[in-house]
């Protein structure tokens, strides 16, 4: 088996995520929901734009909610789904998981909550729920368990048969790792400061 290496690819100029965009089935308990649960603020959407729907915005990110009505035809939700923590999700990290837990037991929220502890003894919480949609929400404190690389090299997939055979297998090692330690780097010092 032949993977090639990214690194031998040019990179797309990518930035950041910008934002999430959601199915909806009413676009009213949706912006409420993301207000009043994750504190995400709406800001304008461009008239151009000729359907129901919002944008939101805070921590950098957006989330763009688009009313749906046929979502009820095909995906009712007569009852609550269980809330399953490796469903596809949206994470946001916090710095107090004990406020998180009390501000959704106050608004009757069900949610699930979960541990990582990684080998080096560190340990991230993580509170699972669902929107009104039924989109599977994580908040954690996941900062807690250090960025690290796996290897020096992305994609440094050689193949056992292969292994011995030195000097066969060209090392284009660097050009994505540099990105990704520049891009951590940026974001740490944002949070610095």
């Amino acid at each position: 088996m032949e993977i090639e290496e990214m690194s031998s690819y040019e990179a797309l100029p990518l930035l950041s995520l910008n934002h999430v965009s959601l199915s909806c089935r009413s676009v009213w308990a949706s912006t409420y929901f993301y207000e009043e649960v994750l504190g995400f603020v709406q800001i304008k959407r461009p008239s151009s734009l000729k359907f129901n729907g919002a944008w939101l915005y805070s921590y950098g990110i957006g989330i763009h909610l688009i009313e749906n009505l046929a979502l009820e035809e095909f995906d009712p939700i007569i009852e609550p789904r269980p809330i399953n923590p490796r469903d596809n999700h949206i994470s946001f990290q916090c710095t107090d998981i004990g406020l998180v837990k009390r501000k959704l037991q106050g608004l009757g929220i069900r949610y699930v909550t979960a541990t990582i502890d990684d080998d080096d003894g560190n340990r991230a919480d993580q509170i699972f729920f669902h929107d009104p949609d039924g989109y599977m929400i994580e908040i954690c404190n996941c900062e807690n368990i250090p960025i690290t690389p796996i290897s020096s090299c992305s994609f440094n997939f050689i193949p056992r048969n292969v292994r011995s055979c030195k000097g066969t297998i060209s090392n284009k090692c660097g050009f994505m790792e540099n990105v990704m330690m520049e891009s951590l780097s940026r974001d740490m010092m944002d949070i610095s400061f």
